[in-house]
């Protein structure tokens, strides 16, 4: 596997979040040597679901979304079930923190609904993208050429369909840091 030692990668999420999408990745970054910081809306731990139904794990986050420094990071993870891109696309901070990243030209990883949050920060004009099918007529709406991929690579952001696509996923974010 590859190694990103010392790459700091940041992962915004909420309650609601799917649970592989954020563990897996979370794991893969952190076996590879990236340092990985969770930044929610409250520091109080989160929910996750399995498949939107039932109840994943939690996780505490560990900063607030007004305390991130988009400089301080070399990535940004989303991860999507429903609720989580839902509820963090309504918050400016987390929006914010989107552009950050695309401004600076940093890997942008999102999967499952995940891109919702890239399409409220308006960020997927022009861009190649994939996603969950439910939300695919609101990227496109974003601007965005949808496809149906199990990961999209466009420039320095990477967008998958699904949990089964996290392998992938996971591996196109690190290639991206490395290349960073």
């Amino acid at each position: 596997m590859p190694m990103i030692d010392k790459s700091k990668v940041l992962i915004l999420a909420t309650d609601g979040f799917e649970n592989s999408e954020l563990f897996k990745p979370r794991a893969s970054l952190i076996d590879a040597g990236a340092e990985v910081t969770l930044a929610s809306i409250k520091t109080d731990p989160i929910q996750g679901v399995v498949h939107d139904s039932d109840e994943g794990e939690t996780i505490t986050p560990d900063l607030t979304l007004g305390a991130v420094n988009a400089d301080d990071y070399d990535a940004l993870l989303i991860p999507g079930g429903v609720a989580n891109p839902d509820t963090m696309r309504m918050e400016t901070q987390a929006l914010d923190i989107v552009r950050a990243f695309f401004a600076a030209d940093k890997p942008v990883a999102a999967i499952c609904h995940g891109p919702w949050l890239l399409a409220e920060a308006d960020v997927i004009d022009g861009r190649t993208v994939t996603s969950w099918p439910s939300i695919r007529t609101d990227l496109r709406n974003a601007g965005a050429e949808v496809v149906d991929r199990e990961v999209q690579v466009d420039g320095r952001l990477i967008t998958s369909r699904k949990p089964d696509d996290i392998p992938a996923f996971t591996e196109a974010l690190i290639k991206s840091i490395e290349e960073r």
